[in-house]
């Protein structure tokens, strides 16, 4: 099993030929409302690729959120709303522009707010326990953390690993409590946009490694990714994609099959070169999941 633990979104998709420049007005050549967030596009792909996943994330109450929680249940993803009994918290919601050409992306989001710390309110108003938020998970399971929601993700992660679980860190950007969350996990890859306060470029890996993981990578769009593997260093090439439809949600493919690996029994390293493969073929498709097939299975 994996739990995938961290943001769920509203996207709002519009597809264009370009951006749009100050004052200015442009169509759209498509649009489309779906969820997205790092762990939410993750557990969705765990589960096209035959992976059993849980989605502990906070969705709240209204109509936005009836979406979110429809379109995750179409996906195979079991929800767990760690937000539940909190009346006054708002699902995050993101609008995206894609460029037709390119596939890149611009994205303007709102964080989830008013949900205050999750940890704290765990089993209190009918909010569900680390305990419900875990159930069935031990060892060789996994737990893959996408850095949002830090209090939730802290108190799941130090559960996970009580029962035995793997624990692995989706690291987009440094965060306020980046160390203490790396300090729990076993494997950490980020983008290339991570960097620890003061760390060079070049040191990235081997600052990471040093808070506690043995596995640590570092992706860098279309080029090699860059490993630190219990203090061996190598790269694993990233297949050329056939074309380049969407960036969207790469990154998140990414995490979501390397996670889905680990709870398979993978290696790392055998997790993250399969990891690639996908989230190559993802980007000839439109939005994080268009790859995924009809039957919701890759």
């Amino acid at each position: 099993m994996l739990v995938c633990c961290g943001l769920v979104t509203l996207d709002v998709v519009q597809v264009v030929d370009s951006l749009p420049g100050p004052d200015e007005k442009v169509v759209a050549r498509s649009l489309s409302a779906t969820f997205g967030g790092p762990a939410a596009n993750a557990a969705a792909t765990a589960v096209a690729l035959g992976v059993a996943t849980r989605l502990v994330t906070a969705v709240g109450d209204g109509p936005l959120a009836q979406v979110v929680r429809r379109e995750l249940e179409d996906c195979g993803v079991e929800l767990v709303d760690a937000a539940r009994g909190v009346p006054d918290g708002r699902l995050a919601v993101s609008t995206v522009l894609v460029t037709r050409a390119t596939g890149e992306r611009a994205v303007v989001s709102t964080n989830a707010s008013g949900f205050g710390d999750l940890a704290t309110r765990a089993g209190t108003s009918g909010a569900p326990t680390v305990d419900e938020l875990l159930a069935d998970v031990g060892p060789g399971d996994a737990l893959l953390l996408d850095g949002h929601l830090p209090g939730l993700a802290l108190a799941v992660a130090r559960g996970a690993r009580e029962r035995g679980a793997a624990v692995v860190l989706d690291g987009g950007s440094w965060k306020v409590d980046a160390a203490r969350m790396i300090g729990l996990c076993d494997a950490v890859v980020v983008s290339a946009d991570f960097r620890p306060p003061g760390v060079g470029l070049g040191d990235v890996l081997a600052a990471v490694a040093a808070l506690g993981p043995r596995f640590v990578a570092r992706t860098r769009g279309p080029r090699p990714v860059e490993v630190l593997d219990e203090g061996e260093r190598y790269e694993v090439a990233v297949p050329e994609p056939a074309r380049v439809v969407d960036t969207l949600g790469a990154g998140d493919v990414v995490h979501g099959a390397f996670a889905a690996g680990v709870a398979r029994g993978a290696s790392w390293r055998a997790a993250l070169e399969r990891a690639v493969v996908v989230a190559s073929r993802s980007v000839a498709h439109p939005g994080a999941r268009g790859w995924i097939g009809r039957s919701g299975r890759a």
